[in-house]
């Protein structure tokens, strides 16, 4: 079965070497490329959380990216911004853009949004959106509710919206906003984070919050909207697919694993 991660960041942060070593792998290209390969990995999508200079967003052929607004005041040289980020989503490598409400303290659905929205609208490429709990204490949860994106998504409805992390742990709020807004898709991602060790024992001990979301899944069935993403260097990767396995029917993973990531993210490059 091919599998496209459709949710993971690359860059030479502090701590990302640390983080990766923690889950069992190593932070470079090199290795995650090897280790792609040996799990069925066709490609990733780096969310972007670095500069915006194009110079700063080359990489490596099994790669795509998604810009991305992170570290950065909206307010501050807005016209700049705007020209940074078009020229971005005029690359082919370049599949999305990304925002980070809850870190940079604004609400997705904010009119001095809308010009970015229109840009995505002009390249046909969806806006991934950080929801659901951050790492950081000074993040602000209002930011990343779940709940924002449904007046984003009525705002834009041309927009392929993702949810990045339905909306984690805020899953029936997140679960509400999908089931009535067709123009948002959800991702997996960052639901681990080290390297775990025994699944079986993960699995039945966190049988409860596995079962939680396994039925919001199931009761949504919307199972073309769900896109499989791991958050690496924070988890381990084969871990991650044995928890997306035993969190989606294997009826669906086909859609989930990377039929939907290559539709919404248009990577049809990657698929034989």
């Amino acid at each position: 079965m091919k599998i496209i991660d459709a949710h993971f960041h690359f860059a030479d942060f502090p701590g990302f070497n640390e983080l990766a070593i923690a889950a069992g792998h190593e932070n470079t290209a090199e290795h995650l490329e090897k280790e792609y390969k040996r799990l069925g990995i066709i490609c990733g999508i780096v969310m972007g959380n670095k500069t915006l200079s194009l110079e700063g967003h080359h990489y490596p052929s099994f790669m795509r990216y998604c810009i991305g607004l992170d570290r950065f005041a909206i307010e501050e040289d807005h016209e700049r911004q705007l020209s940074l980020v078009e020229a971005h989503l005029k690359r082919s490598d370049c599949v999305g853009l990304k925002l980070y409400p809850g870190y940079n303290h604004f609400y997705v659905y904010d009119k001095k949004m809308d010009p970015f929205f229109a840009l995505a609208a002009k390249y046909h490429k969806p806006v991934a959106i950080h929801t659901g709990l951050t790492a950081t204490n000074d993040a602000l949860l209002k930011y990343s509710h779940p709940f924002t994106l449904d007046e984003a998504a009525v705002r834009h409805p041309d927009v392929q919206l993702v949810m990045c992390h339905i909306g984690n742990p805020l899953l029936e709020s997140a679960i509400a906003v999908l089931e009535k807004n067709q123009n948002v898709a959800v991702d997996l991602s960052g639901l681990l984070e080290g390297r775990i060790g025994d699944m079986d024992r993960f699995l039945k001990e966190n049988h409860w919050y596995i079962d939680t979301l396994k039925g919001w899944l199931v009761y949504l069935h919307a199972w073309d909207r769900v896109l499989f993403g791991t958050d690496w260097p924070l988890p381990n990767l084969d871990e991650y697919i044995t928890l997306t396995k035993a969190i989606v029917p294997e009826p669906y993973w086909e859609n989930v694993f990377w039929k939907n990531a290559a539709r919404i993210y248009h990577l049809e490059q990657f698929i034989d």
